[in-house]
């Protein structure tokens, strides 16, 4: 039971550190879900696939770029090909905006993080299991080498002022990467600017008291 428990407690931890930082990126390419689920909507006519991805104030901006880009699709393979790419760059960007993330163009397949890639695809088949023994390793592998680069480096530390130096370049190394994952632990689990909730500061407050 205690290693389910710390291996949802680094999952969670890893998945706060990336989804963070890394989503954006993950929906501004060719083969995220954003763009993927643009080209649905046109294939399907329709565009109600994709207005998840905007605030609802611009829904109506939304809506009338669809029905633009539809028309220009008919008019022939070059004009399709330019209003399919400026419909998933317009969608992108105005989704961006909404989390108040800037918007630096439509990045091509390929660029979607491995963690990410990884995420969507326990999502796909709905089994988690293999993102948890993955991530879980990474993150364990991750505190031993900081560990051990600080311990080794803290035996000779007497040695000199560099060996001194050494020793404290490891340290903070160490301790910055557990208290990261730390904080990211006890923090909150909103993403792209979202206000935390009240229940959340509460989390908060409690793991500040346990240390």
């Amino acid at each position: 039971m205690k290693g389910k428990r710390l291996a949802w407690l680094l999952l969670s931890v890893i998945l706060l550190l990336f989804v963070t930082v890394r989503t954006n990126a993950h929906c501004d390419t060719m083969d995220g879900p954003v763009v993927k689920d643009a080209q649905a909507a046109l294939t399907a006519g329709s565009v109600t696939g994709v207005l998840k991805w905007i605030q609802p104030q611009d829904e109506q901006e939304m809506k009338a770029l669809f029905e633009q880009v539809l028309k220009v699709r008919l008019q022939g393979e070059p004009a399709k090909s330019l209003a399919e790419r400026y419909f998933f760059e317009s969608l992108v960007r105005i989704h961006r905006a909404g989390e108040g993330a800037p918007y630096t163009g439509l990045k091509p397949a390929g660029h979607v993080e491995p963690v990410i890639a990884a995420s969507d695809k326990a999502l796909d088949q709905a089994n988690v299991d293999e993102l948890v023994d993955n991530i879980t390793r990474n993150i364990a592998d991750g505190i031993r080498r900081r560990f051990q680069a600080a311990l080794q480096t803290k035996q000779r530390l007497g040695d000199s002022v560099e060996a001194g130096r050494a020793y404290v370049r490891s340290y903070v190394e160490f301790m910055h990467y557990v208290e990261g994952l730390h904080t990211a632990a006890a923090g909150t689990d909103h993403a792209h600017g979202e206000p935390a909730s009240e229940a959340s500061h509460q989390n908060e407050k409690e793991h500040a008291h346990e240390h």
